[in-house]
């Protein structure tokens, strides 16, 4: 292959029910995208080979568009621990599957360099490359969601263990006699914080007839009551949804204001369906609560920022992260 030969590089996100595959240019402008259901409990051999013909599907169109570039590689986001030496992930919630060395997997099936990354951290590192993390020199990322994700970039670098991604932060304890986790423990962040609890409580509160608009639209069955539904609640006026959502986002705050101490970052980014759907109350009731609960030396320190990429940062910083990975060996050599 020519050296003057256009690279593209293909991120990856594996969801619990939905997966995502999009490919960029060298300068990653997104060329094409294509999703499938993840069917996770069809096993992880047949779940490997659809995602393996998802990037195909993929790589096609984008070929049609590029017929002179080559995919260098691919940027594989997953959702819970994974170890960045082996690529190997310890647990992959709500697909099923523990300790699979899906980097190699995927590599094989697919025939090109796969690198296997936490969903959160390949959020954070795409905002801190391409949306509201940029110039940041320790950037944070938090994201709410069906549980509450983290991540930490600081100087380019991700920040991780010796071998496995980091930053658990909706494991955090922040009640020790709360409610219990879906970790097995009491007292989580994200058993306070999650949309999952926020959709549980809201479900409660239409019951009992607290909150007649979301009952309206969701209902009480807490699997339809979405972010959306959630916001349009609250704007036509169901204050026990507000209440509700404005409890979690202030539990948001101690975990934002945990990780300022901790890590000093200058930038935090809050992202997320639900952030994305009520931004001015998650950041007023998030950056009231942390600026209070945060040592005084770093009230000043810190801007909290809504993420910008949506739900494109972990399928971009991914693709980024791989790219960036790939690029590490030749530094090395110098």
């Amino acid at each position: 292959m020519a050296k003057n030969s256009k690279v593209c590089w293909a991120g990856f996100d594996l969801g619990g029910t939905k997966m995502r595959v999009a490919i960029f240019d060298q300068k990653f402008h997104l060329l094409t995208s294509a999703e499938a259901k993840t069917k996770g409990f069809r096993g992880v051999r047949n779940g490997v080979r659809r995602m393996a013909e998802l990037l195909d599907e993929a790589w096609g169109a984008a070929k049609a568009k590029t017929p002179q570039a080559r995919l260098a590689g691919v940027g594989l986001a997953c959702p819970g621990p994974v170890n960045i030496r082996t690529g190997v992930v310890r647990e992959l919630p709500n697909v099923g599957w523990r300790n699979v060395p899906l980097a190699r997997m995927l590599a094989s099936a697919a025939r090109v360099p796969v690198v296997a990354i936490n969903d959160v951290d390949a959020g954070t590192y795409g905002e801190y490359r391409f949306g509201a993390g940029q110039d940041g020199q320790c950037v944070v990322g938090i994201f709410p969601g069906t549980g509450v994700g983290g991540g930490c970039v600081v100087r380019g670098e991700l920040l991780v263990g010796a071998e496995w991604s980091a930053l658990e932060i909706g494991h955090l304890p922040v009640q020790p006699r709360g409610p219990l986790c879906g970790c097995g423990q009491r007292g989580c962040l994200e058993a306070v914080a999650s949309r999952m609890t926020i959709a549980q409580a809201s479900a409660a509160a239409a019951y009992r007839g607290q909150a007649p608009h979301l009952l309206a639209e969701a209902g009480t069955d807490m699997q339809t009551i979405r972010s959306r539904a959630i916001a349009r609640a609250i704007a036509a006026g169901d204050i026990a949804i507000e209440r509700i959502v404005r409890d979690a986002a202030g539990w948001t705050g101690v975990g934002v204001a945990a990780m300022v101490n901790l890590l000093a970052p200058d930038i935090v980014v809050l992202g997320g369906g639900l952030v994305e759907a009520l931004p001015k109350l998650y950041l007023d009731e998030v950056e009231a609560t942390a600026r209070k609960r945060v040592m005084r030396t770093y009230q000043d320190t810190f801007r909290l920022v809504v993420a910008k990429l949506g739900d494109n940062a972990s399928i971009t910083g991914a693709a980024a992260w791989a790219a960036r990975m790939a690029a590490v060996p030749a530094r090395r050599k110098k």
